[in-house]
């Protein structure tokens, strides 16, 4: 990604959710490799990874639990395709909104609301 150096310098910032819009050339599965070489490249683990996207509208997004030493963070790449790698915009979120963007973004690819319980079953699993 070729603005994993932003990316880095984000998820150092506060707050639990950093969310990243931007557009890739890379299909689902490709593009959330590519943010967990980021993250990982800039030292932290990814614990948890998932992916939504829809077929008739290219665009998706990525769900990336982190860990680096005693600091956990949720990224949240939500993505376009495009021609290039181009970054949209990206900010730190507390608990409570970053929630509500996850659930407002995975709502309109699946047209089915996500609740808690059913992160965390999904997370046991992995």
């Amino acid at each position: 990604m070729e603005f994993k150096d932003e990316l880095a310098r984000a998820l150092e910032g506060d707050g639990l959710w950093t969310v990243v819009t931007f557009k890739t050339p890379y299909g689902p599965g490709m593009t959330i490799e590519k943010l967990a070489e980021a993250v990982e490249n800039a030292g932290w683990s990814v614990t948890f990874r998932a992916n939504w996207w829809t077929a008739d509208i290219p665009y998706g997004l990525a769900r990336l639990d982190l860990r680096k030493g005693d600091r956990e963070k949720i990224l949240l790449g939500k993505w376009i395709l495009g021609s290039g790698c181009e970054l949209i915009r990206l900010e730190n979120m507390p608990l409570e909104k970053g929630r509500d963007e996850f659930f407002r973004m995975v709502d309109s690819i699946t047209s089915t609301l996500i609740h808690d319980p059913v992160i965390r079953t999904m997370r046991e699993q992995y």
